[in-house]
């Protein structure tokens, strides 16, 4: 699973230049298919950075995004034998987000909505939003999946722009509903 993620996370990244398109040197390209985002909670959990594009050359339609990101927690864990469990020590990991998403709106309309759906690899098993609490077994994982439902401010022709929404993860059985607000830069 581990590998599959990492694998998803670089073709992510290459993705602007597995699917670019010669462009004549007097073709307009758009302004705005890439953004820096700097986001609290969402599926970098805590806080991530992340590096979103669209595959084609618009503000709008199919994209990605690959982020890394932040979370501290405790590293309680579940005694079976005693059937308690047993409090553990803060620790921090780094989470590495990556989704696909749509955005849907006018082309000459700074507002659009965002839908996506990804994974999220945590690089510690940790108690996060009580994940491993969950049943009688310890079901603390290290791969959430992440969904989005935006609403996104993005400038027709790039600069500052926001978002805000409904981010729910997905863990061992369990579903925690979640939001993000982030802030970035479209160029």
């Amino acid at each position: 699973m581990r590998k599959c993620a990492i694998t998803l996370a670089f073709l992510l990244i290459l993705s602007p230049f597995i699917f670019s398109q010669n462009i004549s040197p007097d073709a307009k390209t758009s302004i705005g298919k890439s953004s820096f985002i700097a986001e609290i909670g969402g599926p970098g959990i805590a806080f991530s950075a992340n590096y979103d594009t669209r595959f084609k050359q618009s503000r709008l339609g199919f994209g990605g995004r690959v982020g890394v990101g932040f979370v501290s927690a405790y590293d309680d864990y579940y005694d079976p034998v005693t059937g308690n469990y047993n409090g553990g020590d803060q620790q921090s990991a780094i989470t590495l987000p990556v989704q696909l998403n749509y955005i849907f709106g006018k082309n000459n309309s700074p507002h659009s909505f965002e839908v996506g759906g990804g994974l999220t690899y945590v690089t510690k098993k940790l108690n996060i939003m009580n994940f491993d609490y969950y049943g009688n077994q310890d079901h603390r994982t290290q791969l959430f999946g992440t969904f989005s439902f935006m609403y996104r401010r993005q400038p027709v022709n790039g600069g500052f722009s926001w978002r805000v929404g409904f981010t729910p993860l997905v863990g061992s059985g369990y579903i925690q509903a979640f939001a993000a607000a982030s802030v970035g830069y479209n160029f």
